[in-house]
């Protein structure tokens, strides 16, 4: 596959940010039998990816603004072009010493994703797109999966933590969507997640709430995998709303309607 430029700045980031994370991941692991834990460890690590993300994006593009999960948001002298970084999806998994985790890196130009990378350096898998491109695992051609049926999908989700999020209201929605489907996966990096959709091994995900560096890369990935995405209210407002549904076109469809069925009376 041929990569732009631009691709291949955003890919080589990610694959030093992901190397720095593999490293510290390793000394979480055995942090975890440690009485204090290694949760400042994390934060340290999870900075310092976003340190090697933004050093390597803005010596390449140094007009460009920047948005990243762990710095207040640069803006940028060209005006049209933002890095949209989360340098460490599934922080929570990290920090427990579970690998599946992700460094995530989108290029929006003009209020539109047009490239985006995310990497789980766990497993070595590099998810890539470019608009009208495609994506891609590696170097494998993605599609999103063809079932149709809401009771033969696998829909994954993420599930609102303490301090976060409505649970009651998520506790409805997940109701409604597992008496539908054949299962719900809650794996706890929304950057996987969606690139997941995108690769076909979940048939379609939402979730809420969630930040543009959460979804950006995703976003892309699955509509060039020939996938749609939309904001839990079926629009286009998914950084705004905070929200994000995903699939193809039957899962999606199907996906909207359970998520947004009225509470059912007492």
């Amino acid at each position: 596959m041929a990569r732009s430029a631009l691709l291949n700045v955003m890919v080589q980031s990610a694959l030093k940010a992901g190397r720095s994370l593999a490293r510290d991941f390793g000394e979480v692991q055995n942090l975890q039998v440690s009485l204090k834990g290694p949760a400042d460890y994390v934060s340290q690590a999870d900075r310092k990816a976003e340190t090697i993300i933004k050093t390597e994006l803005m010596r390449a593009r140094p007009t460009y603004g920047f948005m990243g999960e762990e710095s207040s948001e640069q803006k940028g002298t060209d005006g049209a072009h933002r890095w949209i970084v989360d340098p460490l999806d599934g922080t929570t998994n990290f920090l427990h010493g579970m690998p599946h985790f992700a460094v995530s890196i989108a290029l929006e130009r003009n209020g539109e994703i047009v490239a985006g990378v995310i990497y789980n350096p766990s497993t070595d898998e590099l998810y890539t797109a470019e608009r009208g491109g495609g994506a891609f695992l590696n170097d494998r051609r993605l599609r999103v999966a063809g079932r149709k049926a809401m009771s033969d999908a696998v829909i994954g989700t993420g599930v609102p933590h303490l301090g976060r999020g409505h649970h009651g209201k998520f506790l409805v929605e997940l109701r409604h969507v597992m008496g539908e489907c054949a299962g719900i996966r809650r794996m706890g990096a929304a950057a996987l997640d969606l690139a997941y959709v995108a690769a076909g091994r979940l048939d379609g995900f939402w979730e809420t709430p969630l930040e543009p560096w959460d979804m950006a890369a995703g976003i892309l990935l699955i509509r060039e995998a020939g996938g749609f995405v939309s904001d839990t209210k079926g629009g286009t407002d998914m950084f705004g709303s905070r929200s994000v549904a995903a699939g193809n076109e039957y899962i999606l469809k199907g996906l909207l309607e359970l998520v947004q069925r009225p509470v059912p009376k007492a």
